[in-house]
């Protein structure tokens, strides 16, 4: 590390092309593209792909086709992978505005204007906080930066002629393709029957044919994607069949359609356990780091006179950051801006002081310790949700303290919460694209000026993202759902009035129509949308969960409760990653089934290759080639899905080919796929 450190690829002393046009303008699309890619894989599975490799990759091919320099391609990739982590802040934190009722309907103008502020304002603070904290932390012997020095060497690889923008677009048209006819209905997207057990039922799912959840499996590898799907199993196989069969022991004969009542029994109180295991999870894996975290703590208070003294000595062009008044200036600015924004939610001119001062101070801290454990496990690994989690926590009892409640409390927590995790989570990434830039000798400055620029786009596309998957989604479900009344003969549907703001009573089916799309989906319980089981969104569920508790009391915390003995019990077993079993156990278990057989073809090539016997170099390569085919299909299946969900939300029908269409075939193209993935990764040239 020390050589990357002390000799960069162009030195301090060579001033050649770098924040061009050209550049900026690649990257703000590639921000926009990663953005919506990694919120449509966010929303379904509850991760997120590092966004900086395939970046990296597009952005040399495009570059040097107009010959353009190696910190072209740098200020590309860097302005381009920012989006994929604005879009982690607004998928951990805005669904969770609809699935708590504040933003009913989601969609409105108002609302977009906040979020996007939201995102636009953590993102810029989080990069701020960078300018402060880039210079130690780059300069760390002891920090590797894994996934810095792997973004470089692609750079470098480059130079040489290597390239892999073939591998990522072969990967996308499989995916998009793959997507298509699932949505013709060429081919099935699911696949479910039930087994009965004496008096009980047992629902049996395969895997959803899904090219990104394959993609997704493969990627992180099998030992994960097991842990996953451990959960998935926990989930499916044992508690929800348990539990709807204990609910109804007296009178089984009445559950006349056991799919759907073990499927709102998964809904209504797996989930919540799942969500106390997601809680422990969150705090396990901080716990875990608590030395990395009590030196990141450390450091960042440390870091403002360090930066004092080393602005007055003249620096040479890889260590010029944005100027530090700039800023504080900056910073302040939003501070103001965030003030007005709480205040017009809370109501409460100390509670809005309060808050902008518990998000400047956790903002900076967790931001800074953020960057220092990118420094040691990479963004991949990064525990954002979990620091979120703590700063909601924090945030909400000292609101509570100051006397805000219900739905005002809630938003205002909320809004909170969204802005620390943008700003950790842009944090985060700017540092390893900072480190990464340090290595091959790019200007500091110009670097964090260009991803201000890629969180703005990436922010003024993402609200309208999330509304289109959303409401995409909501429409589909609710259009099939009113046909099947129909057929049945059934005109009307009695409303509990769970939410207040819908009143009631009985609807027909004609009232229904004219309603809203969410007021639909409440009203005929579809369960779609945001928290629904096609766009589960585990993160921003948590986050509403633990929100709403707080605030109204009103969440089962006996189940909440129950999932933290799961999870300690999970930890007390030695368990790699609790949080992955609860996030298994949250998604529907053809989601994490789908990862899981993503994370068998992963073993077979790793089987290949053990059986090969290749040099490391070589086992490295293919390792490279297989994440870029897998990410292509992630980002091919977020395309399609994205432009199928504008047709619903549009309310534009296509072409269906089969009223059944065959899940055989389904299982047999995901076979196909998954060898190509294994056999296509060993085929290396030289």
């Amino acid at each position: 590390m020390e050589g990357h450190t002390s000799k960069p690829i162009i030195p301090p002393g060579v001033n050649i092309k770098e924040f061009t046009l050209r550049a900026v303008l690649l990257g703000v699309i590639l921000a926009a593209f990663m953005g919506a890619a990694n919120a449509y894989l966010g929303l379904k599975a509850g991760m997120t792909i590092a966004a900086t490799y395939t970046t990296a990759v597009i952005g040399m091919a495009v570059i040097k086709a107009f010959r353009g320099t190696i910190l072209e391609e740098n200020a590309a990739r860097t302005i381009g992978s920012i989006g994929g982590n604005v879009a982690s802040g607004a998928i951990f934190t805005l669904p969770a505005f609809f699935i708590t009722g504040i933003w009913l309907p989601f969609y409105s103008i108002q609302n977009y204007l906040v979020a996007t502020l939201i995102l636009i304002l953590g993102a810029v603070l989080g990069i701020m906080f960078v300018t402060i904290t880039r210079r130690i932390l780059v300069n760390d012997p002891e920090l590797p930066f894994p996934e810095s020095v792997a973004a470089s060497e692609i750079h470098k690889a480059g130079q040489k002629g290597a390239r892999g923008t073939g591998l990522l677009l072969s990967g996308m048209a499989i995916g998009a393709l793959f997507t298509c006819l699932t949505e013709f209905k060429f081919i099935a997207l699911k696949w479910q029957r039930l087994a009965s057990v004496g008096k009980a039922k047992l629902l049996f799912r395969g895997p959803e044919a899904s090219p990104a959840f394959l993609g997704v499996g493969f990627i992180i590898g099998p030992r994960l994607a097991s842990i996953n799907f451990s959960g998935g199993v926990l989930a499916w196989g044992l508690l929800a069949p348990i539990l709807a069969f204990y609910f109804n022991y007296q009178d089984l004969g009445a559950i006349t359609d056991w799919t759907a009542e073990i499927t709102r029994v998964w809904r209504d109180y797996v989930r919540y356990i799942a969500i106390g295991g997601m809680l422990v999870g969150a705090f396990y894996t901080l716990f875990k780091m608590r030395k990395s975290l009590a030196q990141g703590i450390a450091r960042s208070l440390a870091m403002v006179t360090k930066r004092s003294q080393a602005e007055t000595q003249l620096l040479p062009r890889t260590d010029q950051d944005i100027n530090l008044r700039w800023a504080l200036m900056a910073a302040t600015a939003i501070s103001v801006l965030v003030f007005f924004i709480f205040q017009r939610y809370a109501q409460s001119l100390p509670a809005s002081l309060v808050a902008v001062l518990l998000m400047l101070i956790l903002g900076f801290v967790f931001a800074a310790v953020s960057g220092y454990l990118v420094g040691i496990i990479g963004v991949s690994s990064n525990p954002t949700s979990g620091l979120t989690v703590s700063v909601l926590i924090i945030v909400a009892f000292i609101m509570v303290l100051m006397g805000l409640h219900g739905a005002s409390g809630i938003s205002a927590v909320l809004i909170v919460a969204a802005f620390t995790c943008v700003s950790v989570s842009v944090a985060g990434e700017m540092m390893q694209d900072l480190k990464a830039g340090h290595i091959l000798g790019c200007t500091p400055w110009k670097m964090q000026l260009g991803d201000v620029f890629g969180v703005t786009v990436a922010a003024l596309v993402m609200f309208f993202v999330l509304s289109v998957l959303h409401l995409g989604n909501i429409k589909q479900t609710v259009a099939a759902k009113i046909g099947e009344l129909e057929k049945a003969g059934i005109t009307e549907i009695a409303y509990d009035g769970r939410i207040k703001d819908i009143e009631a009573r009985t609807y027909n089916l004609e009232e229904i129509k004219s309603l809203p799309p969410e007021y639909q989906n409440e009203i005929l319980k579809t369960s779609a949308g945001f928290g629904g089981e096609k766009i589960p969104a585990p993160q921003a569920s948590l986050m509403a969960a633990v929100a709403r508790g707080i605030f109204e009391r009103k969440t089962e915390w006996i189940l909440i409760l129950a999932g933290m003995f799961m999870g300690f019990a999970f930890i007390l077993m030695q368990v790699k990653s609790p949080m992955l079993i609860a996030v298994g156990m949250y998604l529907p278990i053809d989601t994490s089934f789908a990862i899981f057989l993503g994370g068998v073809f992963r073993a077979l090539l790793e089987k290949q290759i053990e059986a090969r016997k290749l040099p490391a170099e070589q086992k490295e390569r293919i390792g490279n080639q297989g994440t870029l085919l897998a990410s292509g299909l992630i980002a091919g299946e977020a395309i399609i899905g994205i432009v199928f969900a504008t047709l619903a939300f549009a309310e534009v029908g296509f072409l269906k080919v089969f009223a059944h269409p065959s899940y055989l075939l389904s299982l047999a193209g995901l076979a196909a796929v998954g060898l190509f993935l294994v056999f296509r990764s060993l085929k290396i040239k030289g």
